[in-house]
């Protein structure tokens, strides 16, 4: 058959990316085979490729969709903030904590698949990763700029702050012993230390966030 019984292709073709992610993420992209990914769906392995050309494809698209609703949502929310750099900033710090705790799927496939992207796929999606990590990177030259904070390198600044607050989606637990609300107030206790006594200096900060 060329789909499930009852769906219909765009319905099919958001079923295969949600297994390809299931899968990218607990096995590998290199050790997961279209053939798996048609089982996960319930197609036969030929009827993938009404949807998508190849597996390149789908782990590109996995990302790309990744990344676009993370730029969309946080200047979506940016257009709301009122206030100077600190307030942005604390804005930021929740969101991004709140946007990645249910995603540890994708999050996982864009630290660890980018290897297996294609040079050409690997530089778009690279430009969207800059371009977010730019948005926060504004935010600091503000405060920078406004006397408010006292960053020494504001561009790894902002990759120490992402990484820092991408890590809380690999060990929340909802039923742990602090609550969300908690957790972001520590992070944003942190967060504030960051920038108010110069940031890191050292080069070893990290290299991105997902």
């Amino acid at each position: 058959m060329a789909r499930k019984s009852g769906s219909d292709g765009k319905k099919t073709a958001r079923e295969l990316r949600a297994a390809a992610t299931r899968l990218f993420a607990k096995f590998g992209y290199a050790a997961v085979s279209m053939r798996q990914i048609a089982t996960e769906v319930g197609v036969q392995a030929g009827a993938l490729y009404l949807y998508t050309p190849d597996k390149q494809t789908l782990l590109f698209q996995i990302m790309d969709r990744h990344m676009d609703e993370l730029l969309e949502a946080w200047r979506a929310e940016l257009a709301g903030v009122a206030g100077d750099a600190m307030a942005k900033l604390e804005h930021f710090v929740r969101f991004h904590i709140r946007f990645h705790l249910n995603r540890g799927d994708e999050i996982f496939i864009s630290y660890m698949e980018l290897r297996n992207l294609t040079p050409e796929n690997f530089a778009l999606i690279e430009a969207k990763r800059r371009a977010y990590e730019g948005l926060l990177g504004d935010i600091l030259q503000e405060g920078n700029a406004s006397g408010r904070f006292a960053l020494c390198d504001t561009k790894l600044s902002s990759y120490a702050i992402i990484a820092m607050l991408t890590g809380v989606s690999t060990w929340y637990k909802g039923d742990g012993r602090l609550s969300l609300d908690q957790i972001e107030e520590i992070y944003l206790c942190m967060v504030r230390g960051l920038v108010s006594q110069g940031g890191p200096i050292s080069a070893g900060a990290g290299k991105g966030f997902m």
